[in-house]
C-alpha cells in the first residue's frame, strides 16, 4: 500500500530555463486532506513550468484549513477545500468573495481484506448490517473539522431512508464512538492498517491513492451525483458557525472541491499561475488520473469576480 503522505511537503527550488515568473519565489497552499496527494502531484508539474518557485503546502481538513487563514491569521496564497461551500460559509466576504469548483469525488467505505471483519461479506447493499455487528470497529472524520466528517453522518442518514431501516442513522452514529473519530480522513488509513480500526468512511480518491480495498455505495447516498441532489438535500448536519456559539445547518449536496486566492495573498501573482495550471489541461489529466475527476469547464460562484487570467477557462454557476 502506497505510504501515508505528510501533510506537510515542501517543494525544493527546480534548476532550469526559462519560466514564466521571477525566479526564487514562493507559493503558500492550504488544502484539505483529500487534496494532499494531487496537490503534490500538480505541484511538482507547475514547478517544472516555472523554475525557481518553491511551495510549502500543508493539509488538514477543510473547515480547519480555512480557520488557519480567518481565525488563526496566517497567510496562504491558495486555499484548496474538499466542499466549495466552505469558503462561502467561513471565508466571505472579508477573506474571499469568489472560489472555482473544479473536481468531484464520492463516498466509500474502505478496508483491508486481510485485516477486517467479515471482509468476504460485505457489500453494497449488506454494509450497515455488518458495521453493525458486534465486535466490528469502524471511523469517520470529525465534522466541525473535516467536510467528509459530515458527508459521513449524510450518508448515514441517507441510508436510513434509502433502505427504509428505521433508527439506521442513530445505530450507526451510537456504534461510532469519539475514539473512533479523527480530524481529517486520511488520519483513519493508519488505524486500519494497525487493525484499530475494520472500516473507515472516505472519499473515493483516498481509498484508490492509498490501495485500500473499497465498499461502492449506491449513488444515492455516495453524493456523487447531481441526478440524486433533491434527495442528498434531505440529509442535514450542524455544524459550528464563523463565531463562537453560532452553528450553521449543512444540507446534503453532490461532492464539489473548491479552490480560491485569499484577499490578502502574499504571492497573488504565482497564486494565480498556479490555479490557472489546476484547472488547466494538465491539472485535469493529474486529479483524473487520481480518482478525482475534474470539472471542465471550472465553474465561478461569480466569473466576473475571479482574476481576469483565469476567466477563461471559466463558466459561472
Amino acid at each position: 500500500m502506497r505510504k501515508l503522505l505528510s501533510t506537510l511537503f515542501l517543494i525544493a527550488t527546480l534548476t532550469g530555463c526559462g519560466g514564466a515568473l521571477k525566479a526564487e519565489k514562493k507559493l503558500i497552499i492550504f488544502h484539505a486532506g483529500s487534496l494532499t496527494v494531487p496537490f503534490k502531484e500538480v505541484g511538482e508539474a507547475f514547478m517544472a513550468t516555472h523554475p525557481g518557485v518553491i511551495i510549502e503546502a500543508e493539509g488538514a481538513g477543510s473547515r480547519t484549513t480555512v480557520r488557519k487563514v480567518t481565525e488563526l491569521g496566517r497567510e496562504a496564497d491558495v486555499v484548496g477545500v474538499s466542499d466549495y461551500t466552505v469558503i462561502e460559509d467561513l471565508m466571505f466576504p472579508d477573506y474571499a468573495d469568489w472560489y472555482i469548483c473544479f473536481a468531484r469525488n464520492q463516498m466509500v467505505i474502505a478496508y483491508l481484506k486481510n485485516r477486517a471483519r467479515y471482509a468476504e461479506e460485505i457489500n453494497s447493499e449488506n454494509w450497515y448490517e455488518i458495521i453493525t455487528r458486534e465486535g466490528v470497529r469502524y471511523g469517520r472524520s470529525d465534522p466541525d473539522a473535516d467536510p467528509c466528517g459530515y458527508r459521513t453522518l449524510m450518508v448515514w442518514q441517507l441510508a436510513e431512508k434509502h433502505y427504509g431501516v428505521s433508527g439506521l442513522y442513530e445505530e450507526l452514529y451510537k456504534r461510532c464512538p469519539p475514539e473512533n473519530v479523527r480530524p481529517k480522513e486520511v488520519e483513519l488509513l493508519a488505524l486500519l492498517e494497525a487493525r484499530e480500526l475494520d472500516y473507515a468512511f472516505v472519499y473515493r480518491s483516498i481509498a484508490e491513492q492509498h490501495g485500500l480495498d473499497f465498499i461502492e455505495l449506491p449513488p444515492q447516498i455516495d453524493l456523487s451525483s447531481v441526478e440524486f441532489g433533491e434527495f442528498y438535500a434531505q440529509a442535514k448536519v450542524e455544524l459550528s458557525g464563523k463565531e463562537p456559539g453560532r452553528a450553521i445547518i449543512k444540507e446534503g449536496k453532490p461532492i464539489v472541491y473548491g479552490v480560491t486566492i485569499p484577499k490578502n495573498a502574499p504571492h497573488p501573482e504565482i497564486a494565480i499561475a498556479f490555479v490557472e495550471f489546476l484547472i488547466g489541461p494538465e491539472g485535469r489529466e493529474i486529479m483524473a488520473s487520481l480518482g478525482q475527476p475534474p470539472i471542465f469547464p471550472a465553474i465561478a460562484n461569480e466569473k466576473e469576480k475571479v482574476p481576469k487570467e483565469l476567466q477563461y477557462l471559466l463558466t459561472s454557476r
